[in-house]
């Protein structure tokens, strides 16, 4: 679906078109083939040039041809079941005439942009560009926050770890893991928008640009940390588990050392040979005595030794 937004600096709201015009910006959400097809026709560029626009996992770059620069990055999402993706592809093309946004699926961060007011304009490309890489950043920002916050969690609750905690915990670093995959290429594509050679820049978006560099290491840098943070925490689950597992197996080795005294005593007085009280009166009584007593000094061997 393609929509087209006009909005200069001097007004609040973005406004809707039925038709592009010269210095509006076009956004196509859920894009198709078709879609592709009628940007090409109206900027010129290739069928070739755009389709990595819809290859869900598309790696953040920058790219010039003619005029055009195409910006290929990738945004927060909810989990993609299909593909097994936390991000997805979103595209950015500044041309000439118009600014121009392609993302393969229905995309809430264009919602919330385009409902936002702001001092900007849809004739400053470039100041689009920068403010829409900034809502990306604050988005991934947001969600390695909540990652993070998810593990400390766990790390308070390590005494009483479930299979389930495990699987939470698999499934978070497998979140940041994707976001770092994305926000090292960002970094050089933004380094590269920075350096001058895509897009002519003014003195104060020159600013902002670096500082949303700046917010984008940032957020490597706490991605980084909240995956280190899931590494330390698995290597003390194992620990956890192993230490359990020890346990465990003393407890059941302690146990049938235990249950073994009995069994040896019965299995011994159950021969048909001569042995030891086999005529007296109160027989059953007294080995009944014997097998408790041996039961209890084990125990309480174990037990001092802390193996129950």
């Amino acid at each position: 679906m393609i929509e087209y937004y006009f909005k200069t600096a001097k007004e609040e709201n973005f406004l809707s078109l039925p038709a592009p015009k010269e210095g509006c910006w076009i956004h196509i959400d859920e894009a198709t083939s078709g879609d592709l097809d009628e940007i090409c026709q109206l900027t010129g560029l290739e069928i070739t040039d755009v389709q990595d626009s819809l290859d869900r996992f598309e790696v953040p770059r920058i790219e010039k041809i003619h005029n055009h620069v195409l910006i290929f990055t990738r945004h927060p999402v909810e989990h993609d079941v299909a593909v097994g993706l936390y991000t997805t592809t979103f595209t950015m093309i500044l041309t000439t005439h118009y600014f121009i946004t392609i993302s393969p699926q229905k995309n809430h961060l264009i919602r919330s942009f385009v409902s936002k007011k702001g001092k900007f304009s849809t004739l400053q490309r470039s100041k689009l560009m920068i403010n829409l890489l900034l809502r990306i950043t604050q988005e991934f920002t947001s969600h390695i926050r909540r990652v993070r916050h998810n593990v400390l969690d766990q790390e308070k609750e390590m005494a009483n770890v479930e299979s389930d905690d495990i699987a939470v915990l698999t499934r978070n670093e497998e979140i940041l893991n994707q976001y770092l995959s994305t926000l090292e290429p960002t970094r050089g594509v933004l380094e590269g928008i920075t350096s001058g050679r895509y897009t002519n820049l003014y003195e104060k978006d020159q600013e902002q640009l670096e500082d949303l560099l700046n917010a984008v290491k940032q957020s490597e840098t706490l991605c980084s940390i909240a995956v280190k943070t899931i590494r330390s925490l698995r290597d003390s689950y194992n620990i956890l588990f192993t230490n359990n597992l020890h346990k465990t197996i003393k407890l059941l080795t302690s146990l049938t050392i235990i249950f073994n005294i009995p069994t040896m005593i019965a299995s011994i007085y159950g021969m048909n040979i001569d042995l030891p009280l086999m005529k007296h009166a109160h027989a059953f009584a007294l080995i009944l005595s014997m097998i408790t007593i041996c039961s209890a000094v084990a125990l309480i061997i174990f037990r001092r030794k802390k193996w129950l």
